[in-house]
């Protein structure tokens, strides 16, 4: 079992390549050709390019291995994060799961006119045209929002072929339904064929190994709390306070 638990992103102490590609491998190893590996999966998602790397990994792993892979999602799997369930060949999920959320967000913050108020003058010096799109200090400009909303059209275009690839015919609604960015309960993923069937890590577990079964867990190493604390104190102010329109899942 993989426990896939966290918000994706490329910063230490996330979900990423760095941290569960070790991981992926291993868990395979330990599997064997024409073994179980399961994906222990809450996440509320984050970068689109880690959550590609880790399922790309997870899939090359299978490939290599004949070995049969299942999401079982606890809390959430939204986003980013089902992405990575989408990596599997059979989804399961409580009833009460959210997952979906089958889009792309960006955006940011605006200071010009807070800094105007406080008598500030941006001065802001660039070599190239666009060097310097959607500073949070500089007015929004109509081509900054457009190129945004192309950008993030493109993801989306990439987020829908891979649940369609992965899915295939067991999706049981359109387009203008799955992808619209909303997100539901496991029961009406069920209905939806986002999920394939209810159930919970412990009746996988058993069907795959039996009654007795324990599975052999393999989770990212993370520091204790108070070791984080500083850094992730600094690293919310730093979200919240950057004006960042880099696309998430």
């Amino acid at each position: 079992m993989i426990r896939l638990h966290g918000a994706i992103a490329a910063r230490v102490g996330t979900l990423n390549i760095a941290a569960c590609g070790r991981l992926v491998d291993a868990a395979f190893r330990a599997a064997g050709a024409g073994g179980t590996v399961v994906l222990d999966i809450d996440s509320p998602g984050g970068s689109p390019v880690q959550s590609d790397l880790i399922a790309a990994r997870i899939r090359r792993r299978a490939g290599e291995t004949q070995a049969r892979v299942v999401a079982v999602i606890e809390e959430t799997a939204a986003s980013g994060g089902y992405w990575l369930a989408c990596a599997a060949d059979e989804i399961v999920a409580n009833p009460m799961s959210v997952v979906g959320s089958i889009g792309v967000r960006g955006g940011g913050f605006g200071f010009d006119q807070a800094i105007a108020r406080l008598g500030v003058q941006r001065r802001l010096y660039t070599a190239g045209q666009n060097k310097a799109r959607l500073d949070p200090f500089s007015p929004e400009r109509a081509e900054d929002v457009a190129f945004v909303n192309e950008l993030i059209g493109e993801l989306h275009e990439r987020f829908k072929a891979w649940v369609r690839t992965r899915r295939g015919g067991r999706l049981k609604a359109g387009d203008e339904v799955l992808f619209d960015g909303s997100f539901w309960l496991g029961e009406r993923g069920v209905a939806l064929g986002l999920v394939d069937r209810l159930g919970d890590l412990d009746s996988v577990v058993k069907e795959v190994g039996g009654e007795k079964a324990r599975a052999q867990v393999f989770r990212p190493r993370q520091r204790g709390m108070l070791g984080r604390l500083p850094r992730l104190v600094a690293e919310a102010l730093l979200d919240a306070a950057e004006a960042r329109a880099t696309p998430r899942f």
